[in-house]
């Protein structure tokens, strides 16, 4: 596949995403405003998380997962689904501990621009699917983020083979 011609300098999206209720999963949407009548499309660098850490619960494990998804999701992503862009899981093990346990933070790609990558994903529909889920926590939960991303022109069929692939992963 042919990478398609850039028509912008480097951008940067930011998105703030609540917990709609503890443990309770939460999808937005961040409408990135794309011209499909010139097959514009979105290469993507990077995708930083800045989530809330889990609660130190005594005797629970806790944890927050987010995801980065070019469709719409009702679970949480990891990176081996073709629609996901970018996932992160922190996580308290507390069970069997008196105490607030041992946190852990896994981050999928685990910095993917220093990996010489040219991108990690291409966005053809304009809408771009944050995902955020706690689990164990008393409260909600919630999830900054920044994608790192730049605007570009595909061929025609690139596009139309992009916009079915994503249509076609849902």
């Amino acid at each position: 596949m042919a990478v398609p011609k850039t028509t912008s300098g480097m951008l940067q999206v930011s998105f703030h995403v609540d917990e709609s209720a503890a443990v309770t999963f939460t999808s937005q949407t961040i409408d990135v405003q794309l011209n499909p009548l010139d097959n514009e499309v979105l290469l993507i660098y990077a995708v930083d998380f800045d989530t809330s850490n889990p609660e130190a619960i005594a005797a629970t494990d806790t944890e927050v997962n987010v995801s980065c998804s070019t469709t719409a999701r009702t679970t949480i992503g990891r990176i081996n689904s073709s629609n996901v862009i970018a996932a992160e899981a922190k996580s308290i093990r507390a069970a069997g501990f008196v105490d607030g346990g041992v946190p852990f933070t896994t981050e999928m790609p685990s910095a993917p621009v220093s990996a010489g990558l040219d991108y990690i994903g291409i966005l053809a529909t304009s809408d771009l699917h944050i995902q955020i889920q706690g689990i164990g926590n008393n409260g909600p939960m919630f999830v900054n983020g920044r994608v790192y991303c730049q605007r570009a022109r595909a061929t025609s069929s690139v596009y139309a083979a992009l916009v079915q692939s994503e249509a076609l992963s849902q």
